[in-house]
């Protein structure tokens, strides 16, 4: 009988179709990260392992589980697993791929709106029951109607982002690999370097991967060359933008305000970020629907299914494992 670890709980669709396989699954009951040495412990007889974002799988880790074959992971990123030691013992990586792209989408816009508006200052503002009287001045906002949106690294995700602005009338500026043919039709976005866009826009979007070349990608120098009526969006990663030269353009109003769904050394948060008014801050939430989280569950049993019955998984990160899982 093949033996599924599950580090944390999941919607039921996705256990249901684990247990329709007939899998044994172990699966905590408390919804919290999983302890390491937890994982440690539950990982040694198992055959796959469903892990979170928060899970560190590296080669300590697999090194314990010699029955290993797949690490599927409840995320689209997978900076929480060593790709090159799982690749190295033949353990096949998976990740949820398109499936959060709308509801991360959405939620990059609900911080753009959020903070530009001003709505929780304005929560707040009439839960503490300070509104007296309509004023002219009473906590404007900014437009975002004729404004210029960056994207930073026009993925699926970025990409979404983008097409939601066509009813803003929006200018788009994006930085990618390659071009965004779809982005350059439709909304006549223009490739450009970050320095272009963090200087030229209004609002900046974070829609890159975490990596070697983007940790840190945001820092003091690149908040600089942002306008002071700019606003920053991150729904991406956390270590991507240097949390603490982030404070401090706040702070000193260097830039307008900014929208956090993710933390540089989640879930902590850098000294003086909740005490600012021009930022609006969410728990890493940004997948966080329903719908969503039930495809995410559905999505990651379905790799560990096929793993399982000897086929190639349909979201396979490590795609070099494909050769010897074929020469066995």
């Amino acid at each position: 009988m093949n033996r599924i670890l599950i580090t944390r709980p999941i919607p039921e669709a996705g256990i249901r179709m684990l247990r329709d396989h007939g899998f044994d699954i172990f699966m905590p009951q408390e919804d919290r990260m999983m302890d390491r040495a937890v994982l440690i412990d539950k990982i040694r007889d198992r055959h796959a392992v469903l892990s979170m974002l928060t899970d560190r799988m590296d080669a300590e880790v697999m090194d314990l589980a010699p029955d290993l074959k797949v690490i599927a992971n409840y995320a689209v990123g997978y900076n929480n697993i060593d790709i090159e030691a799982a690749a190295k013992r033949g353990i096949f990586v998976t990740n949820t791929p398109d499936v959060l792209t709308d509801a991360t989408a959405d939620h990059a816009w609900a911080l753009l709106m959020a903070v530009s508006r001003r709505i929780v200052e304005a929560d707040r503002y009439m839960r503490g029951g300070r509104f007296k009287a309509w004023s002219p001045f009473l906590l404007l906002g900014k437009d975002f109607a004729g404004k210029t949106l960056g994207i930073v690294g026009a993925g699926r995700i970025g990409t979404a982002v983008a097409m939601r602005s066509a009813g803003f009338n929006m200018k788009i500026l994006y930085t990618g690999e390659s071009a965004n043919a779809e982005l350059e039709m439709k909304l006549h976005a223009e490739k450009t370097d970050l320095n272009t866009v963090l200087s030229c826009s209004d609002y900046v979007s974070l829609h890159v991967p975490l990596t070697d070349k983007t940790l840190g990608l945001i820092g003091q120098k690149e908040l600089s060359l942002m306008k002071p009526t700019a606003f920053l969006i991150n729904t991406s990663r956390g270590p991507v933008v240097k949390e603490k030269d982030l404070v401090q353009a706040l702070k000193q109003k260097r830039i307008a305000g900014a929208g956090l769904d993710v933390y540089e050394n989640e879930p902590a948060m850098s000294e003086g970020l909740a005490q600012l008014d021009n930022v609006v801050l969410t728990p890493h939430i940004a997948s966080g629907t329903v719908e969503t989280r039930d495809k995410m569950a559905v999505m990651a049993a379905e790799n560990i299914i096929a793993v399982l019955d000897g086929k190639s998984p349909p979201n396979l990160v490590n795609r070099e494992v494909q050769n010897i899982f074929r020469s066995n």
